[in-house]
């Protein structure tokens, strides 16, 4: 029996483990692939969001350390793309800084079943090739990015926006090695190339442009252009329809890329994601709900524990279209603790993309150097409350900040 147990090893989950095991609590981290990184290594996603106002950090302790590791294996940042890292790399640096902290890593190891009693979880259950097993804490820490632990404790949950219930869409994010970037055209010349390809019916995606980044690696560019709609990142058949219509969809746009633009004659698709990036599924309801209006209002809490400048980013669930709505310049927003306190399990926190909001406050918190904030946030939360001897949700929001500020995280 752990004191403090996080399933999901992505962003969000990294973080929480590593501050729960820095702040005094036997911690243990389950992840169901063979690695950690979550979105940001088996969904392929990059680079890292915005995280600054003008030289002003929004993010640091945990997140800023992980960057540092990465640079010093090489796998951070480069002339064009200064936020850009090497998933690789990102997996070696997670590996060690949960090491180095004490954190007990289990992978290859899938949530199924949750023993609940009395507002609170009792125990998990999971598969793995060791068969099946139960696994006891004091506080658990859901950051599995679907709220699958919370949803199978009986927290509600909603998804979707709130007419229709339709989620943002999903996407394979896939690269393209082989290129010369020195000939590629400017991206209003790609997008044309593009629209004509789908005019001609050569290239079948519901995404209006074609959105590329440059990476660590020369001769690499990396595509986040597949969209599927329609489609539950809680739902297995939904989930197996999208993989493969994005696999489709992918590979459809690199023949165009070959064929059409200057600079891909001779390149080649070289990695997808391991699993499609899911941008929205469910989003727990919380102490507090998130919304567009303290978004866009810049609104500070007085139990703040994580900054946030990101846009509500909004692509269209039903088709064609991106609707981009920005917090005011120079400033950012806070998300409340209480977004990460879930109704109905006392001795439950949560991180990342399904904390507490609604689908547009959900637009712009579920970028990675926030989850990675909100799973630091959740973590010392969990080992605070341990040593105070309280749930969670009693513990004062000043001496959960106050712990924050001595693992070098901003508040």
């Amino acid at each position: 029996m752990s004191q403090v147990l996080v399933v999901g090893g992505g962003p969000a989950g990294i973080a929480a483990a590593v501050a729960a095991a820095r702040g005094g609590a036997e911690t243990t981290l389950i992840e169901r692939y063979g690695f950690l990184g979550g979105m940001a290594t088996a969904g392929l996603v990059n680079p890292f969001m915005a995280w600054h106002v003008g030289r002003k950090p929004l993010v640091a302790g945990i997140f800023r350390e992980l960057l540092d590791r990465m640079k010093a294996l090489g796998g951070y940042g480069s002339r064009r793309a200064p936020h850009a890292f090497d998933p690789e790399a990102f997996k070696f640096a997670a590996d060690e800084i949960c090491r180095e902290a004490g954190v007990w890593v289990r992978l290859h190891t899938l949530l199924t079943e949750v023993g609940v009693q009395e507002n609170g979880i009792t125990s998990i259950t999971t598969e793995s090739k060791s068969g099946r097993e139960q696994w006891r804490a004091r506080v658990y820490v859901d950051c599995t990015g679907d709220a699958d632990l919370a949803f199978r404790a009986g927290v509600p949950c909603q998804e979707g926006r709130e007419e229709d219930h339709l989620t943002q869409p999903m996407t394979l994010n896939f690269r393209m090695a082989g290129v010369k970037i020195s000939r590629m055209p400017d991206r209003k010349t790609i997008n044309r190339l593009y629209d004509k390809a789908k005019a001609e019916g050569r290239v079948r995606c519901p995404r209006e442009n074609v959105l590329f980044f440059y990476t660590t690696r020369p001769g690499v560019v990396h595509f986040n252009t597949t969209r599927v709609t329609g489609r539950s990142g809680v739902n297995a058949d939904d989930l197996t329809a999208a993989e493969l219509e994005a696999r489709r969809q992918a590979r459809e746009i690199a023949a165009f890329l070959v064929s059409d633009v200057p600079g891909f004659e001779k390149a080649y698709l070289e990695q997808s994601g391991v699993q499609i990036g899911v941008r929205e599924s469910r989003r727990i309801e919380g102490e507090y709900t998130l919304t567009a209006e303290d978004v866009l209002s810049a609104r500070k809490f007085s139990d703040g524990i994580a900054r946030c400048n990101y846009p509500i980013d909004i692509h269209n669930p039903a088709g064609e279209g991106t609707v981009i709505r920005n917090v005011p310049a120079g400033d950012w927003y806070e998300i409340p603790y209480r977004c990460l306190l879930p109704r109905g399990a006392d001795n439950l926190l949560v991180a990342g993309r399904c904390v507490s909001a609604t689908h547009e406050g959900q637009a712009s918190l579920r970028v990675m150097p926030q989850c990675f904030a909100m799973g630091q946030a959740a973590g010392a939360a969990a080992a605070t409350a341990l040593a105070r001897d309280c749930a969670p949700r009693e513990l004062s929001a000043e001496d959960l900040r106050a712990a924050l500020r001595e693992q070098g995280q901003v508040i």
